[in-house]
């Protein structure tokens, strides 16, 4: 690991850090705590995936939707209005909007070949977004004057990697990066995050692999044609076992690659020396 020791991580005159779980644990909450301190640049994944390397394909298909709409069609062909996403490290609803969800275009739904390709665009950004973390954490430091970097990933890093092939070339540059630090929650946690998703289900991005099963398994169990799926039915279907599916591959990644801090834990870190103290005891507990 980038810092073998507690005291080197607390030494360290710069200080690189990669934060991992699923969407809702804390991760963006601390990056943005550490921002505010004035000394941390804080990378969003998910905000670079949006704008660099989503932004078009978002934009078009605002466009594309705004094209059927005759009045605003003229104005778009005449060049007089202007659309764009407004993107915010808080506000990423362009990127998830334009995921969707499969099924019945009546409820808002993609077809499933849409899915697909969208998905994969997704997939290829993301394993983009996260090799330019080197590119921003010397571009912190020499534009800006950050001493430290805090990189905030999203929820389906786990998706794109092999946490048990010690060459994966996305973990090994991220870990010649940064430290990694998965931010573990409890069964508790999981329950609040399904209960919170059910409430107001958001698209996510899956391994192909497991969304061909998902997919395939849903159509079987509920007897249904693919354009006939409810798209908030399939993802709230698919959430629990998406959970399943990515807890062992981030525990995987945290004994082979990084660390672990648990949820509970960065609830009640409060600034950068609480964040300090908490990734000190972390190296420490593996014996460190």
């Amino acid at each position: 690991m980038l810092y073998e020791t507690a005291a080197d991580w607390q030494t360290a005159p710069r200080r690189h850090v990669l934060l991992f779980a699923m969407s809702g644990l804390g991760k963006t909450f601390v990056s943005s705590m550490l921002r505010q301190s004035g000394k941390w640049f804080h990378y969003s994944i998910d905000y670079r995936i949006g704008t660099r390397y989503m932004g078009e394909y978002i934009a078009d298909n605002a466009k594309a939707e705004a094209m059927k709409n005759p009045f605003l069609r003229e104005l778009l062909l005449s060049d007089s209005i202007y659309i764009g996403s407004n993107l915010s490290f808080e506000n990423l609803t362009p990127v998830s909007a334009y995921l969707g969800k499969p099924g019945d275009p009546a409820k808002g739904g993609l077809p499933i070949d849409t899915y697909r390709i969208r998905q994969d665009q997704f997939r290829r950004a993301e394993e983009q977004a996260l090799l330019d973390t080197g590119y921003f954490i010397e571009r912190a430091q020499q534009l800006y004057g950050y001493p430290h970097f805090v990189c905030d990933t999203g929820g389906s890093i786990c998706e794109w990697v092999d946490p048990e092939n010690p060459r994966d070339p996305i973990l090994s540059e991220l870990s010649r990066q940064a430290l990694m630090v998965w931010v573990r929650g409890s069964e508790a946690h999981t329950e609040e995050l399904i209960r919170r998703f059910d409430r107001a289900p958001k698209p996510m991005a899956y391994q192909p692999e497991f969304l061909e099963a998902a997919w395939t398994r849903y159509l079987d169990e509920k007897g249904v044609a693919e354009t006939a799926v409810d798209p908030d039915a399939f993802i709230r279907w698919t959430y629990a076992q998406a959970l399943n599916h990515r807890q062992p591959r981030y525990e995987a990644m945290a004994r082979n690659w990084g660390l672990t801090v648990d949820a509970s834990d960065v609830a009640t870190v409060r600034d950068e020396a609480d964040f300090v103290a908490l990734i000190a005891d972390a190296l420490r507990a593996t014996g460190r």
